[in-house]
């Protein structure tokens, strides 16, 4: 058992070290916001760059369009149940965001720099630095950018705001944050102790629940997979 505790706290250690969302899950007001966006100035931006933002668990991305607007792919779930522009275009709440998510819903759309940055510092181009491929120039990324405004499909893991940005700034959508996700995922299914975790649960699931194909089935069926997985 105690081996099984030190597993479960190696990986969720692991887990913690990723950042693997694409959106702000806490609320924050208009004015917290506001005084947030008050620090400091904001480093200087063309028309094209890509802007990222730290978030508590995840990097947010978007493309600086100039004027002060940025276009970024946003889970959101309003566009779905209503066609109020104006609604639609106040900022994103942490419950439209959420919904948005589940029903695998998003926009690529326009927000002030301020309200892309939600008070966080902005990099600039810093992908560039690991990307292997060369960006694109800078107008062409902004048109890319703009041509793909509206709704789209959303995937956590496959259609997120880093795979909108690197495809309009390298050509090739593809996101970081997923690759590593995916690898912690992997090294998780390798470890052997994987299969003692899921075999315990499913003895406990047994126990509460009682013998039914819905305890017992998972029970033999997950730790195998597992197992032969590893």
């Amino acid at each position: 058992m105690l081996q099984l505790l030190t597993f479960l706290v190696e990986k969720l250690s692991l887990l913690s070290k990723f950042k693997l969302f694409e959106s702000s899950w806490s609320d924050r007001g208009d004015q917290d916001r506001e005084r947030h966006a008050q620090r400091g100035p904001q480093p200087p931006v063309r028309r094209g760059d890509l802007l990222e933002v730290p978030r508590t668990l995840f990097t947010h991305y978007g493309i600086y369009l100039g004027d002060n607007k940025v276009a970024h792919l946003i889970p959101d779930i309003l566009p779905v149940l209503t066609n109020d522009k104006k609604l639609i275009s106040s900022v994103i709440t942490n419950k439209r965001l959420i919904l948005g998510c589940m029903y695998k819903c998003a926009t690529v759309r326009v927000d002030s720099l301020e309200d892309f940055a939600y008070g966080s510092k902005i990099l600039v181009n810093h992908m560039d630095k690991v990307m292997k491929s060369h960006a694109l120039p800078n107008e062409d990324v902004a048109k890319r950018a703009e041509k793909l405004l509206g709704g789209i499909p959303y995937s956590l893991l496959w259609n997120n705001c880093e795979h909108f940005v690197t495809y309009c700034r390298y050509g090739s959508a593809v996101s970081r944050q997923t690759e590593k996700f995916c690898e912690c995922l992997k090294l998780i299914i390798r470890d052997q102790r994987s299969v003692i975790a899921t075999v315990l649960l499913g003895v406990i699931s047994i126990v509460c629940f009682g013998m039914a194909p819905s305890t017992t089935l998972p029970t033999i069926l997950v730790p195998f997979t597992l197992w032969m997985a590893g």
